[in-house]
């Protein structure tokens, strides 16, 4: 009878089988409401939800939220989603996903041994919050750290190419008499010579920003330590581009000339950590520009503060400063449509493997990105930032 039983579930088709395999673990899955002064986008829009309620996973999220990016609550309600007004209700599920880092208060409403994904940002961390997920026998998982089966970056390489495309058209508005800049028009006019445009960092965004400030005519000249990263953006925007590794005199002399720098160095993954003194930022012209993305992770300027949305520049030594830790924020719907695109398929992988910890168990990539697992901390980068002592994340996962 049981040999019977099992020849008949052999003449199922494969795509049925899968189905029911992957609606078995039901994922409870809370966006609460971001602060809209300092955070726009969400992780997933409604066609995301729509994917991941379409498995059997349940989505809880809050009346409004996604208002910042012009999606309505009954786009998100329609695609299956539960609205509640209640943030309580949103922090009480199993898995939250946030775009900023988690607050002590939302903390608060987290239950014991829940996880969180949300972006690391660290100036917008705490060591508090940290030590308050630990306690809590916590799991988080920074975005920025998740690798996809390329071993790439999938969240970092996305949003880091909206931010290149957003750096310029901010470098163009805040050159503008209507922002109270120097009245200068990014690109070059006949007669007239190019505005230049100083590129810290050769990575995805530096290279979208160099492409986008030489398709608006300006001499773009573009810095990094990595040699190879130089060669591939000299390769895929040609000669017109200047490029050179992070030579003092060389360095200098650009700073000094240039009408705009874009600084994109990124060092949680590891890279040579640099900064640009303040000494140096009194030498560049009066009335030109700073945006340094990388302020979330302490900046490349010594001048840079990590503000917010509501409140972004400020002038120092004459210098425009623009320092937020999600430029990709000022276009809030096309970031959250990227993130969606990645984060509903990770959803439907996790809900396939059970939970949290499987998945993380089962996926080296996602692993790449829990710095806190089931209490302990076990990103030594983390660690050396907050100054808290962190575990080797294969030690813990063997007794699994």
């Amino acid at each position: 009878m049981k040999h019977k039983d099992k020849d008949k579930s052999s003449l199922f088709p494969e795509e049925s089988l899968l189905r029911e395999i992957a609606r078995q673990p039901r994922l409870s899955i809370g966006i609460p409401r971001e602060n809209a002064l300092s955070e726009t986008r969400l992780a997933l829009t409604p066609e995301g939800v729509a994917i991941v309620t379409e498995e059997g996973h349940s989505v809880y999220i809050q009346r409004g939220a996604g208002e910042p990016m012009s999606y309505s609550d009954l786009q998100y309600s329609e695609a299956g989603a539960y609205l509640v007004d209640d943030e309580i209700e949103v922090f009480s599920t199993d898995l939250v996903l946030k775009i900023a880092p988690p607050t002590i208060d939302e903390l608060d409403l987290m239950h014991d041994r829940s996880t969180i994904l949300s972006m690391l940002q660290l100036s917008n961390l705490s060591s508090d919050c940290i030590k308050l997920m630990m306690n809590k026998k916590m799991t988080a998982v920074a975005y920025e750290l998740i690798r996809d089966e390329q071993n790439a970056f999938p969240v970092v390489s996305s949003i880091s190419e909206i931010e290149g495309n957003t750096a310029i058209a901010l470098a163009a508005e805040l050159m503008s008499n209507e922002s109270g800049g120097k009245g200068i028009l990014l690109g070059g006019v006949a007669g007239i010579s190019p505005t230049e445009v100083l590129i810290l960092g050769a990575g995805i965004a530096g290279s979208v920003a160099a492409r986008s400030a030489l398709a608006l005519g300006a001499q773009v000249k573009v810095f990094d330590h990595d040699i190879n990263k130089l060669r591939k953006i000299q390769h895929y925007l040609g000669h017109q581009v200047f490029t050179s590794v992070i030579h003092p005199a060389v360095l200098f002399k650009a700073l000094a000339s240039a009408d705009a720098v874009i600084a994109n160095l990124r060092y949680i993954n590891g890279s040579e950590r640099f900064m640009v003194s303040e000494e140096l930022v009194k030498t560049m012209k009066p009335g030109a520009i700073i945006i340094d993305m990388s302020v979330d992770q302490g900046g490349c300027f010594e001048t840079s503060e990590c503000r917010t949305l509501e409140n972004p520049i400020f002038l120092k030594h004459g210098i425009v400063h623009y320092c937020v830790p999600n430029i990709s924020a000022r276009v809030a719907r096309t970031s959250s449509m990227a993130l969606s695109n990645i984060f509903a398929p990770m959803l439907l992988k996790i809900g396939q493997s059970g939970s949290i910890k499987s998945a993380i168990v089962e996926s080296s990539g996602f692993r790449n990105g829990a710095y806190i697992y089931g209490g302990a901390l076990t990103n030594r980068l983390v660690g050396n930032y907050y100054n808290i002592s962190s575990n080797e994340i294969g030690l813990l996962i063997a007794g699994y």
